[in-house]
Parts: structure tokens; C-alpha cells; sequence
């Protein structure tokens, strides 16, 4: 299973947020890149990105982030929040990411996304399947979608989807474990490679990720806030 630190941008800062609410918001550093060196000092060699202004302002902001960590760094990342043109797009695949998430133009406007797919192909694109009480919400977590997760993610795999990220919104931030029952299902009744994201706490909450037979887990706060050192997941990684 892999193992893929966050890095959520607000004002070219580091960030997190509690259930996604901005007004939580809480600065870590004030240089992602330094945040990003240090992942890949203890062996990381994955990145999940996330411009949380372009999120809620519904176009890329912070694509400077990213191309100053894809171009001083070797991590693979994966870029999303705010990605709804092809220009935006483009933007981000210049800048250096490895993948994009489309996570609320994939509500809005499948046809769109259906053919980005058909273009860069299902390895580069991921599908951001975030929810909440079951439920689909986009644009940074602030609009509610009537959108059942499992339905979603069916519908983009019939058109290729290969990889999921998938934020249990009530878990995340909140440092109280994952969301295992719902991974479960995602994994049973999709047979996606699915990146849990949202509320792991600990190492055994990885070791239940990996259980339950996720291909990858996010891990935010818990780094941030010391519950999971970098060298713990140094360890997990290398006995993987």
C-alpha cells in the first residue's frame, strides 16, 4: 500500500483544515517546499497536493507550489482543487504533476471529464470521490451533491476510472481513525484502487487501511500534529 502525505496550499502556505471548514483553517509552515524536502528525506516518494484556494475559488491558484516542489524534488505528485478548464489542467501537468484529481467538475460535468480521461488516459487522471453522510460534496467541500458515492464512483469506471481518492469529510482532520466500513464497501463493490483519505490517527489505522485492501492512504494532520512520525512511516513503508 502506498503511503501519500498531504500538502493543502491556502495563500502559498501549509495548511489544515477540521472537516473541511476553512474558517479552522491552521498553519504548519510557511514553505510547502520545506514540508515536501522532508517527506522525501525519510523515504516518501508520493505527494497528494491540494490548492485549497483554487478549490473554493474554482480555478488554479497555487500552481507555483507545485512547480517549485515537482522541480526540487523527485515525489510524484498528485495535484487537485480548483481544476475545471483544460486550461487548468494543462496548467497543472506543466507545472509538474504526475496525476490530477477532478473532484467537482466530475459532478458538474461528466462529458468533460469522460473525454479528459479519453485524452491523458486513466492513469494520470484520478477521480476525487469526496462525501459526506454517504453524499458527494464539491467545491471545497461547500456545496452538498445528492450523489451516492458508490453510484459515482461505478459511473466513472464504466468510462475507464481506475483510481480513487475517496475523503470521509466528517473524518477528516479530526484525528479519530478512518472511515473502514465505507473503504470496505468501495473496495468490495468497485474493485477500484482506492486512496483512503480523512481521520487516520495512528500507524494501526494504516495497518486497517491496508487491510481492508486499499492501494494507498493520505495522511495529513497526523503528521502535523506529531501522532505519526516520519520515521514511523519510514518503518511501515519499508516493511510493506
Amino acid at each position: 500500500m502506498k503511503i501519500i502525505p498531504a500538502i493543502d496550499i491556502i495563500d502559498g502556505k501549509c495548511v489544515r483544515l477540521s472537516k473541511g471548514d476553512y474558517d479552522t483553517q491552521k498553519i504548519y509552515n510557511e514553505n510547502p517546499l520545506e514540508v515536501a524536502k522532508e517527506f522525501e528525506s525519510f523515504g516518501i516518494q508520493y505527494l497528494h497536493l491540494v490548492d485549497l484556494d483554487g478549490a473554493k475559488s474554482k480555478y488554479i491558484v497555487n500552481q507555483k507550489v507545485l512547480e517549485t516542489i515537482a522541480k526540487e524534488t523527485s515525489l510524484e505528485i498528485d495535484f487537485g482543487g480548483g481544476l475545471k478548464t483544460l486550461e487548468d489542467i494543462e496548467i497543472a501537468f506543466n507545472s509538474g504533476a504526475k496525476q490530477i484529481t477532478i473532484g467537482s467538475i466530475a459532478v458538474q460535468d461528466p462529458d468533460f471529464c469522460f473525454d479528459l480521461i479519453e485524452k491523458y488516459g486513466s492513469d494520470k487522471i484520478i477521480l476525487g470521490a469526496d462525501c459526506e453522510n454517504r453524499k458527494i460534496k464539491t467545491s471545497g467541500w461547500l456545496e452538498q451533491s445528492q450523489l451516492d458515492v458508490i453510484d459515482f464512483i461505478l459511473k466513472y469506471k464504466n468510462k475507464g476510472i481506475k483510481n480513487v481518492i475517496c475523503t470521509d469529510i466528517s473524518k477528516d482532520g479530526m484525528l479519530q481513525g478512518a472511515s473502514d466500513e465505507l473503504y470496505r464497501e468501495i473496495v468490495e463493490k468497485t474493485a477500484v484502487q482506492l486512496t483512503a483519505s480523512g481521520g487516520i490517527s495512528c500507524i494501526e489505522d494504516l495497518e486497517q487501511m491496508k487491510n481492508i485492501g486499499c492501494f494507498a492512504t493520505i495522511i495529513g494532520k497526523a503528521i502535523y500534529e506529531g501522532r505519526i512520525s516520519l520515521q514511523q512511516l519510514q518503518n511501515f513503508i519499508e516493511n510493506a
